[in-house]
C-alpha cells in the first residue's frame, strides 16, 4: 500500500490536527503491516468494508463482505501495537493534536472517559458516517481532501482553551507538576482530572511521551544517548534507558538506530 501524509490547507484546521492520511484498495501491494509507538495524538480512523480484531497490542485488519464504514478513536496506549493489513482497503486516519479533538466534538471527554485497552468506536455525529462513506468514494484526491477538510470545518466549535494549552507548553518543561498546578490555583489531582478529560492522559504521562517523542527526532542534532536525555529532562541516562525500554521494548541505542529523522512523518510509523 502507499501512504502520503498531509498536512491541512485551511489555516485553522492546521492549528488543531496534524495531518491525516489516505490509503486506497487499488494500491498494488496485497498486504502491509508496520509498528506504532505511544504518542500524543488522539488518533481517528475511518475504514470502508473492514473487519477488525485486536489482541495483545495487535491489531489484524482484513476486508469484508459486509459493508460500511468503520471508525474508531485512539488516544493512549503505552506500548508497541502491531498493525496488520491483510489485504489493501479504503481508510483516512487524522492526527489530532493534543486538545485539537475539543474544538470539533462537543463531548469528546466521553470518549476519554472510554476503556482505551479496547477499540472505541468513533461516532460523533448523525451525518459522520455517511460523509465519511462519502469521501472515500472520491476518486480524485483534491476533491476529496477538499470535501475532507470543509466537513471538519464545518464541526468547529469556537471555544477558550487558551489556559489548557498553557498548561500543556508547560508540562513540555521540566517545571513540576505540583508548581504547574499551584500557579493555576488548582490542585495537581484536579489537573490530571481535567487532563484526562481533555487530553486522555495524566500530566505525567503527557510529558513521558512527549519527552521520548522529542528525543527522536532531536537524535541527529545530539552527540550521544548522555546528552540527549539530558537535553529531554530526563533525570539520567538509566531514566531515559528504562522509559524507552518501557514505551519500545527496546534500548534507546538499538532503537535510534532504526529511526529516519529525515522523514516528514517518522513519527508515524515509529
Amino acid at each position: 500500500m502507499y501512504l502520503k501524509f498531509y498536512k491541512p490547507n485551511n489555516e485553522l484546521l492546521r492549528k488543531y490536527i496534524e495531518g491525516y492520511y489516505f490509503l486506497q484498495d487499488d494500491d498494488k501491494s496485497n498486504s502491509w503491516h508496520y509498528n506504532t509507538f505511544p504518542n500524543n495524538y488522539t488518533i481517528v480512523t475511518v475504514m470502508q468494508d473492514v473487519s477488525m480484531t485486536q489482541s495483545n497490542n495487535k491489531i489484524v485488519i482484513t476486508s469484508s463482505k459486509e459493508t460500511g464504514i468503520s471508525s474508531n478513536m485512539v488516544y493512549r496506549y503505552t506500548s508497541p501495537i502491531e498493525i496488520f493489513y491483510e489485504e489493501p482497503i479504503n481508510e483516512i486516519t487524522l492526527y489530532f493534536k493534543p486538545l485539537g479533538i475539543n474544538l470539533f466534538v462537543e463531548d469528546a471527554a466521553r470518549y476519554y472517559a472510554m476503556d482505551h485497552t479496547t477499540e472505541i468506536n468513533f461516532d460523533p455525529f448523525t451525518d459522520f458516517k455517511a460523509e465519511m462513506q462519502k469521501i472515500l468514494t472520491i476518486s480524485e484526491r483534491e476533491e476529496q481532501i477538499e470535501t475532507l477538510e470543509n466537513y471538519w470545518l464545518s464541526k468547529y466549535i469556537d471555544r477558550d482553551i487558551s489556559m489548557l494549552e498553557k498548561i500543556i507548553k508547560e508540562i513540555e518543561t521540566d517545571k513540576r507538576i505540583n508548581e504547574i498546578a499551584k500557579k493555576y490555583n488548582i490542585s495537581r489531582q484536579y489537573l490530571n482530572k481535567l487532563l484526562q478529560k481533555k487530553i486522555g492522559k495524566s500530566a505525567s504521562e503527557y510529558r513521558r511521551i512527549h519527552r521520548f517523542r522529542k528525543s527522536i527526532v532531536e537524535n541527529n542534532e545530539v552527540g550521544n544517548l548522555t546528552e540527549l536525555s539530558h537535553e529531554n529532562f530526563f533525570y539520567d541516562q538509566s531514566h531515559f534507558i528504562k522509559d524507552f525500554r518501557e514505551l519500545t521494548h527496546k534500548t534507546p541505542g538499538s532503537f535510534l538506530k532504526k529511526v529516519d529523522t529525515g522523514k516528514e512523518v517518522v513519527w508515524l510509523f515509529i
